[in-house]
């Protein structure tokens, strides 16, 4: 693979990075400013946070991986140690998840707003999983139908494979 080829992924990686990371950011800020003076009762928020905290997580983790995979694209694999990370992040966030679900089931929350958007912020952190995780489901929207029954492995799972026969 040429230089220009690796540049061009840096260049992608650097903006898949910084953009996980800035929507973790956008989600705290709207939790802060928009979400939580809705919620009337601690229940609620709570509800709330256990819904918001997997898939704050998981697009930090995800932003984090993006950025240091900068490093090693098109020139070596993943180092061993952070790929022993993120196979304990896979296991970490199911469990993340799951802990998230059981929190909206105990905690359900009475506003309507809430009792519906829950859920929804919820179900986003488990499609983050399943993209960065499972199998990949970000593909260009021109594309998606088309691509998303390839079952392709996410670049992120494809990395901590590789980094086994270092």
């Amino acid at each position: 693979m040429t230089d220009d080829r690796r540049t061009v992924l840096r260049g992608r990686y650097l903006s898949l990075g910084f953009g996980e990371l800035f929507a973790a950011i956008v989600f705290i800020g709207v939790a802060f400013v928009s979400a939580l003076p809705l919620l009337e009762r601690p229940s609620d928020a709570l509800a709330f946070w256990s819904a918001l905290i997997p898939l704050l997580v998981i697009l930090v983790q995800a932003g984090v991986y993006w950025l240091l995979a900068r490093r090693w694209v098109k020139r070596g694999t993943m180092p061993r140690g952070l790929a022993s990370a993120y196979r304990g992040f896979r296991v970490l966030d199911a469990a993340l998840i799951l802990a998230g679900l059981v929190g909206i089931i105990v905690w359900f929350p009475a506003h309507p707003f809430a009792a519906i958007g829950i859920p929804f912020i919820w179900l986003l952190g488990v499609v983050e999983y399943v993209n960065y995780f499972v199998v990949r489901l970000a593909y260009p929207p021109s594309e998606w139908f088309q691509r998303i029954g390839e079952g392709r492995t996410p670049r992120l799972m494809q990395d901590v494979r590789a980094a086994r026969g270092n």
